[in-house]
């Protein structure tokens, strides 16, 4: 169920791996860098893998909650 976003088909620019690794280090949640970056969720995963960035969540929320 993808939908079409404003960058689907189009190659990463070296801009959008920048802000895929600053949102990754930042525990944000993929749907969301995805809605950032104008791709799908599976492409940032995609792209995530190609580069070596990790998309796992880390102990901390990504909102800034305190628990």
């Amino acid at each position: 169920m993808s939908k079409s976003t404003r960058n689907t088909g189009k190659n990463w620019t070296s801009s959008d791996v920048k802000q895929l690794r600053q949102l990754a280090n930042q525990n944000t949640p993929t749907r969301v860098i995805g809605l950032k970056l104008g791709r799908t969720p599976g492409a940032v995963q995609n792209k995530a893998s190609d580069e070596g960035v990790s998309l796992k969540p880390t102990n901390q929320s990504p909102y800034g909650r305190k628990k």
